[in-house]
């Protein structure tokens, strides 16, 4: 596993720019692909079925992580960040080539099952800005990361929604490119952030599964507790995942274009909140409290988006999504303060893995929710109802922080 490695001059800020374009390039080729997965889906299959099968694939995409992440967490603490990152933009760019040629469901089946297997960059992502920050910088940096998924979310989707209205497979041509140029990007410029001296002298078998990564997690009680906030939150965004996309289509008639749009409006909100709000909010409340400011707007948002009457009061919902961002950067800087620097890849693994446990459930759970409220109600309230059982999920994880986080004792465990 050897790549020609760039000197890592000026390194912090050097580096971080060049982490957060390559951020935003993936971000951009998700977007895409996101816009115009479910109608595929249902182009292929049928509309009435393309709720569950939707689910399927993202949950099946969600249980290959929950097994390669950990091993690609670890891999990066062993051998750097740089190649870990090298290979999921190539892995990303065939996944997307495999969607654009797919004939049949099988062969977007195996584009997802590519991408799974190798998207490791979000995770990595975040454990290289870990290795350049301190506990200070941390969440504003984190912060820096979401709002360049953000900026993605805004080109992405409407890029998705303009090809889209073209073809169903143009998006998938364009996110193959995106990820494509990244990955050439990266090896021309991208610095490796992790020394050698802080890398273990070997790989640990026993912590790359799945179950092994996740005893990282028990090591310190607010870390656990916080794991599990981590879980419920990640569970009840997969239900956006899982059925925004026909539930709009279905209940309000937005076309895709309307539906590319909405989700630009979601990248630009969660922008503005994680590049211009977030430092200012948690200089002024502390992390801990804006990661349940973060969730109480959240719980809202999902309410909004599941109640709503009409698709011109979506946009109050979007801002109330947007704010929920406050919570992943809080939440990661305050589980990354309580492990070790040559553990900040193995954390990020196992906060993959039950990202990728919540996301092979919730998507399944959601698209069924809303599968059976579309038989009762082909266009009615009731459609709405697997959002507002998200909500119900973001008030379990809200009770969790309020009786299992305390206010103070930040330290990592020694």
């Amino acid at each position: 596993m050897s790549f020609p490695n760039p000197p890592l001059a000026a390194p912090t800020r050097f580096a971080q720019w060049v982490i957060l374009i390559a951020v935003l390039l993936d971000m951009a080729g998700f977007g895409v692909s996101l816009t115009v997965l479910p109608p595929l889906i249902g182009k292929l299959a049928g509309a009435a079925q393309a709720g569950w099968i939707n689910g399927v694939f993202v949950g099946v995409w969600a249980l290959v992580q929950f097994f390669t992440a950990p091993v690609l967490g670890l891999l990066s603490d062993r051998f750097g960040r740089r190649p870990m990152l090298l290979v999921s933009m190539v892995g990303l760019g065939v996944d997307y080539i495999v969607m654009a040629l797919a004939p049949n469901l099988w062969w977007l089946l195996l584009g997802r099952l590519i991408s799974a297997a190798t998207s490791s960059s979000f995770s990595v992502c975040y454990a290289y800005v870990a290795d350049l920050t301190t506990e200070e910088t941390r969440t504003a940096a984190f912060g820096r990361l979401g709002a360049v998924f953000g900026l993605g979310f805004i080109l992405g989707p409407a890029m998705g929604g303009l090809l889209g209205a073209v073809s169903l497979r143009a998006p998938f041509w364009a996110a193959a490119a995106l990820s494509l140029a990244n990955a050439l990007v990266g090896f021309l410029v991208l610095p490796e952030s992790l020394p050698q001296a802080l890398r273990p002298p070997t790989f640990a078998w026993s912590k790359a599964n799945p179950l092994g990564s996740l005893r990282l997690l028990r090591s310190h009680p607010e870390l656990a507790n916080l794991s599990w906030v981590h879980l419920l939150s990640q569970f009840a965004g997969s239900a956006i995942a899982g059925v925004y996309v026909l539930y709009v289509g279905r209940r309000y008639g937005w076309s895709t274009q309307m539906v590319g749009l909405s989700l630009a409006l979601v990248g630009a909100v969660v922008a503005v909140v994680q590049g211009l709000l977030l430092g200012r909010i948690t200089g002024w409340i502390g992390e801990r409290r804006t990661l349940m400011v973060g969730l109480v707007c959240g719980a809202l948002s999902l309410m909004g988006f599941g109640l709503a009457p009409a698709g011109w009061l979506i946009p109050g919902a979007i801002v109330l999504f947007g704010l929920w961002g406050l919570q992943g950067p809080a939440l990661t800087s305050l589980m990354s303060q309580r492990v070790d620097a040559s553990e900040q890849g193995q954390l990020q693994g196992a906060m993959a893995s039950l990202t990728a446990i919540a996301d092979s459930i919730g998507p399944l759970a959601f698209g069924a929710l809303y599968t059976i409220a579309i038989g009762f109600s082909a266009s009615g309230p009731i459609t709405g109802a697997p959002l507002l059982a998200a909500a119900g999920v973001l008030v379990g994880a809200l009770i969790l922080c309020l009786t299992g986080l305390k206010a103070q004792g930040h330290a990592a465990p020694k």
